[in-house]
């Protein structure tokens, strides 16, 4: 059957169904939010923090959805049955927690990560390992600062297979056994620093195949006398009670990629593995150097190997065989007890790129290179193929021999910071390198223009008197810090050579009037520190550097130019200007520079005729304070000139007098 609508009667419908749409739309936004709050309500919360509450026991209402649970640095004692199902994450750090009922995690079924640190765990230890045995799914565990001994820790670390992140830092342990770690294969990170432990049973660690990093840090630990961990990459050995660290020569590939030996008593190289990945040796603050010469100290070294290992002969040497073949690129000997630079030992490492020899006992770098053994009367000249940075700051440096300079083929940054260097003339660099021999040790002066590669210098306090015109011919350096040389006097065409390249400036604390500094136009120069001079006057030319950081603190400037603030405002970001004697109102500059460019405007103060003002309060009414300073100026300059017209109208009358006496004398 088929219908027919009129007009009116399809406008009535289409309206009617118009309205059921927006009954219906508005029913859906009113059941939204419901729906929405429900879904919340519904949703699991993540974490639940009670840090710091001062709880003594762990709080009843917890929802059994959490996931990451904090109670950590409150005063729990005991631990009871805990049924959160869902918990992943457990803190109880900082407590004085002693004791854990035997099925307190019988029902964390999901939990990963413990952190038990900082509590009593050395006492009830019988029922609490029972505790911790029934959690076998934990993969990280913290038992630091509970005064642990060898065999608690033992029975802590039962059915713990899953384990693979443990930390036991600062407890008792005297020995680690090979039994300690035998349910937990799976390591792959150990830290048991500032304990006691002074012995290590061999295979105590050798069977945990997935070790990767070993920290036993802070120990008591004398010698290291068979090293065979080829599973590691980073060992932490630091501020033990090492004597010296030897490992046996075989052909197994050891993948040790940092070794750290710092703050030990090591008197020797450590002989480390031949077969190695080691790219990191830290043997800062030890004993190494104390012997006479390298040699007595290489062959001390291998005669203590061939102790060791229990060999009649010294065979070979073991030590430079080995460093040889290590792809090391980081060294670090500072702290050290060196009065001569072992660089036959050191050239071995082709693949060196940053030595740190500072604060040794070095007075000069000589070469005492052994001769080729067909060509006795020719001496070698070793290289240093890879080294970008060396640090020999604080040696007490006099003498660098010219071959060692030339050694260094690829060096790019040299600190030489507190040492005694002198800078080599222009007539020394035409003289060039001394040949290799006796002479060398009269060289007295340094010449770095045969360094070509060389980018950053550091002489700070090296008592520098005199920078003579193209001190740095053929360099191009890119940053240069002469602070600290008391009065040193920089001549015109002293930074020659290095105006084009120089980026970075450092001549504080020279005591320096501005005669003794004679800048050239720089126009690569974006960081100059000038502070601590008696500078009364910028230097005009560095209007031409595109300055973004200037540094001219603690001086005798009482202006500062207007046109050369102006071009240097272009590129200035930051100015530091306190503790100067600033006209204020001789401070047009000022206008020219914006608060974040003046770094220590909060500092810095400026002085009128009656008072000094930070520069601060100058600013907010600068006209003020020299407008004052002007009506008092006026106002005496008119007391002063009416004194004066007073005197000479006296003066005039007088005069008169005299002379109308005079007259009528000469009348009688």
């Amino acid at each position: 059957m088929l219908y027919s609508y009129t007009a009116a009667e399809a406008a009535a419908a289409a309206a009617a169904a118009q309205g059921m749409v927006k009954d219906m739309f508005s029913s859906l936004l009113l059941l939204w939010p419901l729906s929405y709050g429900l879904a919340l309500t519904h949703a699991a919360p993540q974490e639940q923090s009670w840090n710091n509450h001062n709880l003594h026991s762990v709080p009843r209402d917890l929802d059994a959805r959490v996931r990451r649970l904090d109670l950590s640095n409150n005063f729990i004692r005991q631990l009871r049955t805990l049924v959160l199902p869902s918990l992943e994450q457990l803190d109880l750090s900082a407590n004085q927690l002693d004791f854990i009922s035997e099925g307190a995690f019988e029902e964390l079924a999901r939990l990963e990560r413990l952190n038990l640190s900082r509590n009593a765990m050395n006492t009830n230890v019988g029922s609490n390992s029972k505790a911790l045995r029934s959690i076998s799914g934990l993969r990280s565990l913290d038992l630091s600062a509970n005064g642990l001994t060898d065999e608690a820790v033992e029975l802590y670390l039962r059915n713990k297979s899953s384990l693979d992140w443990l930390k036991m830092t600062g407890n008792a342990l005297t020995r680690l056994s090979r039994s300690m770690f035998r349910e937990s294969k799976g390591l792959r990170i150990i830290t048991i620093d500032d304990n006691l432990i002074s012995f290590i049973e061999e295979g105590t660690f050798e069977p945990l195949s997935q070790l990767k990093k070993l920290n036993l840090a802070r120990n008591t630990l004398v010698r290291v006398c068979n090293f065979k961990l080829h599973q590691v990459k980073y060992l932490n050995l630091s501020r033990n009670s090492l004597e010296s660290f030897v490992t046996r020569e075989d052909e197994q590939m050891y993948e040790l990629e940092i070794l750290d030996l710092s703050f030990n008593n090591l008197l020797y190289f450590p002989v480390v593995p031949k077969m190695n990945r080691l790219r990191y040796l830290h043997l800062q603050n030890n004993m190494v150097g104390t012997l006479d010469s390298e040699a007595s100290m290489v062959s001390e070294a291998n005669y203590l190997y061939s102790h060791i290992m229990n060999e009649n002969t010294v065979r070979k040497n073991i030590l430079h065989s080995n460093w040889r073949l290590m792809p090391l690129v980081f060294l670090d000997l500072s702290y050290n007890h060196f009065r001569q630079f072992p660089a036959e030992t050191l050239s071995l490492l082709s693949s060196l790129q940053v030595l740190n020899f500072s604060h040794n006992c070095l007075q000069n770098i000589t070469w005492n290179i052994r001769p080729f053994h067909s060509h006795p009367e020719n001496p070698r000249q070793l290289y240093f193929p890879s080294l970008k940075h060396l640090d020999l700051q604080s040696n007490g440096l006099t003498h660098l021999s010219p071959p060692f300079l030339k050694a260094l083929t690829q060096i790019e940054t040299l600190n030489l910071k507190d040492n005694t260097v002198q800078l080599c003339t222009s007539m020394d660099h035409l003289r060039g390198f001394p040949s290799v021999g006796p002479q060398d040790s009269n060289t007295s002066c340094f010449a770095f223009g045969k360094l070509e590669t060389l980018k950053h210098l550091n002489l700070e306090g090296n008592n520098i008197k005199t920078l003579h015109p193209n001190t740095f011919q053929k360099s191009s350096l890119v940053s240069l810090n002469l602070a600290r040389n008391t009065h040193m006097v920089m001549h015109e065409g002293a930074l020659e050579a290095v105006r084009t390249t120089l980026q970075s400036l450092i001549v504080s604390g020279n005591n320096m009037s501005s005669s003794d500094l004679t800048l050239p136009c720089m126009p690569a120069l974006t960081q100059l520190k000038m502070s601590g001079n008696h500078l009364d006057v910028l230097p005009s030319s560095l209007g031409c550097s595109p300055l973004t950081q200037l540094d001219i603190r603690n001086n005798a400037l009482h202006t500062l130019n207007h046109s050369l603030i102006k071009a240097l405002s272009v590129h200035l970001k930051h100015m530091y200007i306190s503790r100067n004697h600033f006209n204020c109102c001789d401070s047009k500059w000022l206008i020219l520079l914006n608060d974040s460019q003046l770094a220590d405007i909060g500092d810095a103060e400026c002085f009128t005729s009656t008072r000094n003002l930070t520069l601060t309060e100058y600013l907010k009414t600068p006209m003020s304070h020299c407008t004052k300073v002007q009506d008092v100026h006026i106002g005496q300059t008119f007391i002063i000139a009416l004194f004066v017209f007073v005197i000479i109208a006296a003066f005039t009358v007088f005069c008169k007098k005299l002379c109308c006496t005079d007259t009528t004398f000469v009348v009688r």
